[in-house]
């Protein structure tokens, strides 16, 4: 039995759409334990993964901390890692990977840059979807993949029935109209009017709620949809899970949430505007569908309402 890593720090969004792979990297290396290295946000969520058979910590300090390298490198050799799978294809793990495995190629490091077809330009590699240079990568490296363009991220769920008692959650339309401040292109302004018309139309068949994060608590206050909260704090990853495959329909703004509802199979709607494509982020699916404008303050509520309304019926 040997060990492999992979490394995966973040986003919520980025680690939903790596569910596939690294359950294929599981299931191609079944007689081995497969490691994974996040960062502190994700550390109890990779705890529930059944494919994962441990989790190390990266704090992501800065490089300069010598002292703080220096442990995680020489807590990452004890290992003795087989084989290490970057899903995170970021600056920090290329950064590792000079230090850990300086003249590997893909057979023990496996990365976009090691498995990077022959004559391929690196930026025209990247103008494919997430899912696909994830397959192409896995491929490469030797992975049957039968789940990576296909992710399942359901294995997050938790027991969310007390909340839903709570709040008397039966048929509920679930809205995520926020996003990071630093991002606000991908915030859609016309929330509140699409709940005006969904409340003229459904009455009281459907629950409108929300389920702000930590940092969206005060901003709920503005969307006039009941905000889900567990004892007056945000609900962790798991419970969000749980109630996005729950709900009736889902509609979002690009953000973690979104990719969650799309790779747990729930109906929805997420809302793109200039800042990317649905397609560069692999999130439409069977159930789950994209309205992409060159600008969101165009897209009308009754836009939105017509294709939440078809869905519906």
């Amino acid at each position: 039995m040997s060990n492999i890593l992979i490394i995966k720090h973040g986003s919520l969004g980025d680690i939903t759409q790596a569910s596939g792979a690294i359950q294929d990297i599981y299931e191609n290396n079944i007689e081995d334990n497969i490691y994974i290295l996040t960062t502190r946000p994700y550390l109890e969520l990779f705890k529930k993964n059944p494919y994962i058979h441990e989790v190390i910590l990266d704090k992501r300090l800065s490089k300069l901390n010598l002292i703080y390298l220096y442990s995680l490198m020489k807590q990452i050799k004890k290992y003795r890692f087989i084989k290490v799978f970057d899903l995170q294809n970021s600056s920090r793990s290329k950064f590792y990977k000079n230090i850990l495995y300086p003249k590997a190629n893909y057979e023990i490091w496996s990365s976009s840059l090691t498995t990077l077809p022959k004559e391929t330009d690196k930026k025209e590699f990247d103008k494919l979807s997430v899912l696909e240079r994830f397959n192409h990568q896995l491929k490469m490296s030797g992975i049957k993949t039968a789940n990576t363009l296909r992710p399942d991220f359901s294995w997050a769920s938790s027991d969310i029935s007390e909340i839903k008692s709570q709040y008397n959650l039966k048929k509920y339309i679930l809205l995520f109209p926020f996003c990071s401040p630093h991002l606000a292109l991908k915030k859609w302004p016309y929330y509140n009017d699409l709940i005006n018309l969904i409340s003229n139309k459904f009455e009281d068949e459907y629950k409108i709620v929300t389920a702000p994060g930590p940092d969206e608590i005060k901003d709920a206050k503005d969307i006039n949809a009941v905000a889900l909260l567990d004892n007056g704090r945000a609900l962790d990853i798991p419970q969000l899970t749980s109630l996005i495959k729950d709900s009736s329909f889902v509609i979002a703004n690009d953000t973690g949430p979104a990719h969650i509802a799309a790779h747990v199979g729930s109906k929805g709607l997420t809302l793109f505007g200039k800042h990317t494509t649905a397609y560069k982020v692999s999130i439409e699916r069977d159930n789950f569908k994209a309205i992409q404008v060159s600008d969101l303050n165009n897209l009308s509520a009754e836009k939105v309402f017509e294709r939440l309304t078809h869905s519906l019926s």
